[in-house]
């Protein structure tokens, strides 16, 4: 199968806010960058009425294209690569409307095309869209070697583990698994993903990533702005199944992983699994002391959020990985929203025998700023015996000057067509991650509810 073959697009929420702000923006980039396929077609999906001229300025809206960030002409021509269809997702119709398109368009590409079908649309619309696709034949790949399909399914991946098995059963029904591609878009950031090169291929690290040598591991994921728009969305599913399910406990796995045996797509997620396989569950006494849940105050007022809403805005679980490796090493995770600072980062500290205060700190910082920083102590000048912390730094845009990073949907919409599944979640993954949460979600209740200052550190400040 080749990447270069001519490829379709079809994009489920077109006109919703993760395409704007993501796909579409990465597609334009790749476009611009010459990494699409010399032939392709982009189809957006969803219900709003548009003629031709109406969805164009759409979409240039859409994705906010800056000023000189592109050629005027590049921009034009990847807008002459959409086309709409309209219609509603549990109407069977759209679907053979849909069919009829993309047979359009590999009747002018003169050959039977690739097709990426991109689901940005709530969990809850998945399984529909899915069925009907099915009695379409739309998931069916071509007969030619050209001509393979492949599925792009957004997290949350399920709103519970019921949900994650029923929905990976529904996709494992249709499609193989080296045909579904799970975004969790953190994999793919340049930062989170140098964790690997930086572990196995220094030498100097690896021989002390352990509980021998570690303290505790810090994650956090911290945002300085409050739901916004996200506002009806995020009152249903919360910071834990928004964030936590996913983005979090990925970056933990990545931290605790072994060296797998080559570094090929099966053996890196099969490694990341097992870290999520041996977390120990949070239930019972341990919630109490382990679990923090909380909410902004004025989250009630947000528009779409219902009077008295529980849902929390930022949690912190302290959790243990049950492995030799890890044994009795805290790892403590943390995400909220309205908080005094937007960072991404994962802080590991190591063991201090003489002094507690005077800890070796390692810090990945995922975003902003991508870098690692690494804390210790020096003699300070002069005649006492006393010593101050400096820190050692390394700044990705030291290293890349003027160049912008790739955004994490590019590589991810790139690796898609290549086929390359690495950074994607697998269904192990999603399983473990599932089955880690789930207790405490049950048990959501009965943890009481804290509340924090907007612009403050959290409820634990």
């Amino acid at each position: 199968m080749s990447e270069t073959a001519p490829t379709i697009f079809i994009i489920f929420g077109i006109t919703g806010d993760l395409a704007g702000r993501k796909l579409l923006p990465a597609l334009l980039a790749l476009y611009s960058k010459q990494l699409l396929p010399q032939q392709f077609s982009i189809i957006g999906v969803a219900r709003r009425p548009f003629n031709r001229e109406e969805f164009r300025q759409f979409i240039r809206e859409h994705i906010n294209v800056r000023t000189g960030q592109y050629r005027e002409e590049d921009v034009k021509h990847f807008i002459d690569h959409i086309e709409y269809e309209q219609g509603v997702f549990d109407n069977q119709d759209l679907y053979t409307r849909l069919a009829q398109r993309m047979e359009n368009i590999q009747t002018r590409f003169k050959q039977c095309s690739n097709k990426l079908i991109h689901l940005s649309v709530p969990p809850n619309l998945c399984e529909n869209i899915l069925n009907r696709l099915a009695i379409a034949k739309l998931h069916v790949p071509c007969a030619d070697k050209f001509g393979w399909t492949r599925i792009l399914v957004e997290k949350p991946f399920g709103n519970n583990i019921d949900g994650a098995v029923k929905l990976e059963k529904l996709l494992g029904s249709l499609f193989a698994e080296d045909q579904i591609f799970r975004i969790d878009h953190y994999l793919a950031k340049e930062s989170l993903q140098n964790i690997l090169t930086f572990r196995f291929v220094n030498s100097l690290f690896e021989p002390l990533w352990n509980q021998k040598f570690i303290d505790r591991i810090h994650i956090r994921l911290l945002e300085k702005e409050e739901v916004g728009i996200r506002a009806p969305f995020y009152d249903q599913v919360g910071a834990l199944k928004d964030v936590g399910q996913n983005h979090v406990l990925q970056m933990l796995a990545l931290i605790a992983m072994e060296k797998p045996v080559g570094f090929t797509a099966e053996t890196i997620r099969k490694e990341r699994a097992k870290v999520l396989k041996s977390l120990e569950i949070v239930s019972g006494k341990a919630l109490k002391d382990h679990v923090c849940r909380a909410q902004y105050y004025g989250y009630e007022k947000e528009k779409g959020v219902i009077e008295g809403s529980p849902t929390e805005t930022y949690f912190m679980i302290k959790c243990f990985v049950g492995n030799s490796r890890w044994r009795n090493v805290p790892f403590f995770l943390e995400s909220g929203k309205a908080l005094k600072e937007s960072k991404t980062e994962i802080c590991v500290y190591f063991k201090s025998e003489d002094d507690p205060d005077r800890e070796n700190v390692l810090i990945f910082r995922i975003q902003p700023d991508e870098g690692i920083k690494i804390r210790f102590w020096i003699k300070t000048p002069g005649f006492p015996m006393t010593v101050e912390p400096k820190t050692l730094s390394f700044k990705y845009s030291e290293l890349t000057g003027h160049m912008v990073l790739p955004d994490a949907y590019e590589k991810l919409i790139y690796d898609a067509i290549a086929g390359d599944q690495t950074l994607f979640a697998s269904t192990d993954e999603v399983m473990y991650a599932w089955k880690f949460i789930t207790p405490i979600l049950q048990s959501w209740a009965n943890i009481p509810l804290a509340h924090y200052k907007k612009g403050s550190m959290g409820p634990l400040e």
